[in-house]
């Protein structure tokens, strides 16, 4: 197995491992209860969430990593944006799992009723990081690596395609959210997601299966940069 084959079976990985958080939107359920911090029960729900979305974060900034030397030699000013933008959006689910890890110290420390409101406050602030974290920047990331693979033809252009068509399906959803004319969690918002979400799932399988295609900018490692 050659290097470059190495890079598309890791990058591929990481990517198929950003999935493993959706389980979180059950597992998160209990916590946006109102009741949550006053209420009894066992905590391992929101705590397994959390532990899945660090995984994810740390995913995240793997997949610009391990990407970076070779689609640096397409356009290296992108594949820089792709890595910045990859770990904000990993600060952004680290910071809102710590919000959600708070609400549950509070809960565990028997806060009582004064804490109710504290509570809904940290949980609202997860909702936004998600709405800014993992709805917001993946549409930058889709059309920022989405342009460097295109370009490249390193996989086929049907996959970077679903990204353009998906990023500004998202940002509209996003927008409908934050001026409260949609839920975060709805049909509308799903469907606005489902572009983005089969160009990620579809990269990382075609990644892990079939590798890079055959591409001027890997062919020759020598290769310079290309516009």
């Amino acid at each position: 197995m050659d290097r470059n084959r190495k890079i598309a079976l890791l990058a591929g990985a990481l990517y198929l491992a950003t999935f493993v958080s959706i389980p979180t939107l059950t597992l998160y359920a209990p916590v946006h209860d109102r009741g949550y911090v006053t209420g009894s029960g066992p905590d391992t729900g929101v705590m397994v969430g959390g532990v899945l979305e660090i995984i994810v974060a740390f995913a995240c900034i793997g997949t610009a990593i391990v990407l970076y030397p070779v689609v640096k030699r397409q356009n290296q000013s992108l594949a820089l944006g792709f890595v910045a933008a990859r770990t904000l959006e990993a600060s952004t689910i680290v910071a809102g799992v710590a919000c959600l890890l708070a609400v549950v110290s509070l809960r565990e420390a028997g806060a009582g009723a004064d804490a109710v409101v504290t509570g809904q406050a940290l949980v609202a602030l997860y909702d936004r990081f998600f709405l800014l974290g993992q709805s917001l920047i993946p549409a930058a990331n889709a059309l920022l690596l989405g342009s460097l693979l295109y370009k490249s033809r390193l996989v086929p252009r049907v996959l970077p395609v679903l990204g353009f068509i998906g990023a500004p399906l998202l940002l509209a959803s996003n927008g409908a959210v934050m001026f409260g004319l949609i839920d975060r969690i709805s049909p509308v918002s799903g469907i606005a997601t489902l572009p983005i979400a089969v160009w990620e799932l579809s990269l990382g399988v075609w990644l892990v299966v079939k590798g890079f295609k055959p591409s001027p900018i890997i062919n020759n490692a020598q290769a310079p940069v290309l516009a």
